[in-house]
Order: structure tokens, then C-alpha cells, then sequence
């Protein structure tokens, strides 16, 4: 049984561990509020952004099928991949599934060779670095609040490689937000850009500029707002993922510091005993 100065210092020790993780995941519940008060702000728009696409491809075109973020090419060789994670760890698995499921999707279209890799976090740099993977390009402390225009440097340069064909079709990875508890790992093309198939209302509009004009507008912001939306997204599954995980720290803690106060004093009310018998030895044999 160990000592009671061993038993005492490890329960001291345990108790600053439960302090920082308890203050941890304080922290991270009052990021993860403005969070997702973010990203259920910016899906609105980036939805009906969504419908504005399809409702322009109900309608053929010149415009529409000679535009170059539209061209869609049946041999994908190369692909890109904007792999999205957190700066910092302590967050649980979140970042080894999304991960995970770069890789796998690097693997189908035939491995890192074949593949221009973005990320976007140190997690997913250090790891992609380490494995030997060459990244085209990766973005790193864009902070908890980053405005529309930390996406749009990940826009151009995956908009580049696409115009310039150095790849053939672009996905974005990340952990979608869904509640506090579960954050799914979700890939997103983002070129080229496909409208949804959904329900449009065919309206019959009249579009001033014209639509070659607007295509050329709206389809470079529709890339920089799905790749804004996907890191709000990362942002706040991050920030849940990291409340869970240190709270369920500091759960285990606390279970930790009870078993290790029963075993202290399990080990004093020994020590207890063996002096009373110590006592009780030398008193007999002064009597005797």
C-alpha cells in the first residue's frame, strides 16, 4: 500500500486537474454559445444562396454551361482537399475522424500523389506534414470569430488550381455542427459547383446584368460562402467537443479523488493500527 504523503499528494495533484479542466470547460461552453450563434445566423444565407444556384440551373444556357467553375470533368486525376481542424486539441476525437476521412477520400482518388491538400488548423497541418503529405497551401489561427473574408484566400487558391487544371474536382472536409453532443464528419463539393437538386419555383425572371454577368459574380461568392460556412461550422464542433470532453475530465476526476481519499484512509487507518499495536506490544512487555 503506498504512503499517506504519496496517496495525499496525488489527490492534491488531481485536484488542480479537475480545477483547470472545470474552468476549461466553462470557457468552451460560453464559446461554443457564440458559436453556434454564428453558424445558425450565416445558414440562411448560404442556403438561400444554394437556391439561387439551382433556380439558375433550371435554365440552360450558353452562359450557363460554357462558364469554367461549372465545367465538370469525367476523369478526376487529381483532386482538392480543404481538410478543416482545430488550432488546439483537448477536443476529443474530432479531429482524428475528420482525419480520417481525408485520408480515405485521398486513398479513392488515388493517394496523396493525386491529391492537393489545403488545411485549415494545426491539427490537420501537423498531422498531413508528418504522414509526408505536400500541402498546397494551409491556414492556421483564423480565430473563434473569423469574419467572411478569412474565407476567401482559401477560396482563391482552390479556385486556382481548379481554373488552372491542376485538379479536377474540389471537396471541403469538416466536422458539421448538429447539437452540443454530436458532430458529423461532412464532405462537400464545392467545384465544381453543382446546384442542389431540389425543389425551385421556376419563376420567370429577368435578370439585369446579364446572367453571364451574374454567374460571374455569384458563383466565385457561392465557393467563399460554402468554405465560411464549413469553418463556422469546424469552429463550433470544435468548441462543443471540447466542453464534452473536459467535462467528462473533470468527471473522471472527481471519481479519481474518491477512490484515492478511500485508499488514504484506508492507509491511515493502518498506519493507526500498527501503532496501537505497537503500543499495546511494548506496554505488555514493560509489564511482563
Amino acid at each position: 500500500m503506498p504512503s499517506l504523503r504519496i496517496v495525499k499528494r496525488r489527490i492534491r495533484s488531481v485536484k488542480s486537474i479537475s480545477q483547470v479542466t472545470k474552468a476549461m470547460e466553462m470557457v468552451s461552453a460560453s464559446k461554443m454559445r457564440r458559436a453556434q450563434q454564428h453558424v445558425l445566423a450565416a445558414r440562411p444565407y448560404a442556403e438561400r444562396l444554394r437556391e439561387m444556384i439551382a433556380e439558375l440551373a433550371v435554365r440552360p444556357g450558353p452562359e450557363w454551361e460554357s462558364h469554367p467553375l461549372l465545367q465538370k470533368r469525367e476523369a478526376r486525376n487529381h483532386i482538392g482537399l480543404i481538410v478543416m481542424t482545430s488550432d488546439r486539441g483537448l477536443c476529443g476525437s474530432l479531429n482524428s475522424n475528420v482525419i480520417r476521412r481525408a485520408t480515405a477520400d485521398m486513398l479513392e482518388y488515388g493517394g496523396p500523389a493525386a491529391s492537393e491538400v489545403i488545411t485549415v488548423g494545426r491539427r490537420g497541418q501537423d498531422f498531413m506534414v508528418r504522414r509526408g503529405v505536400h500541402l498546397q497551401a494551409t491556414f492556421t489561427y483564423l480565430g473563434d470569430q473569423p469574419g467572411v473574408v478569412a474565407a476567401q484566400p482559401i477560396a482563391r487558391v482552390i479556385m486556382d488550381s481548379f481554373l488552372d487544371r491542376q485538379i479536377d474536382a474540389a471537396f471541403v472536409v469538416y466536422p458539421k455542427f448538429v447539437n452540443t453532443l454530436t458532430q458529423r464528419v461532412t464532405v462537400d463539393q464545392i467545384l465544381p459547383v453543382v446546384p442542389e437538386q431540389g425543389t425551385v419555383s421556376h419563376k420567370d425572371y429577368i435578370y439585369e446584368p446579364t446572367l453571364e454577368e451574374i454567374l460571374s459574380e455569384l458563383l466565385p461568392r457561392y465557393v467563399e460562402v460554402q468554405i465560411y460556412q464549413a469553418l463556422l461550422e469546424t469552429i463550433a464542433s470544435e468548441h462543443s467537443a471540447r466542453m464534452i470532453a473536459m467535462r467528462n475530465a473533470t468527471d473522471n476526476a472527481k471519481d479519481l479523488i474518491s477512490t484515492l481519499t478511500l485508499v488514504y484512509n484506508k492507509a491511515r487507518q493502518a498506519a493507526i493500527t500498527k501503532e496501537l499495536a505497537e503500543i499495546a506490544a511494548g506496554a505488555g512487555a514493560l509489564s511482563g
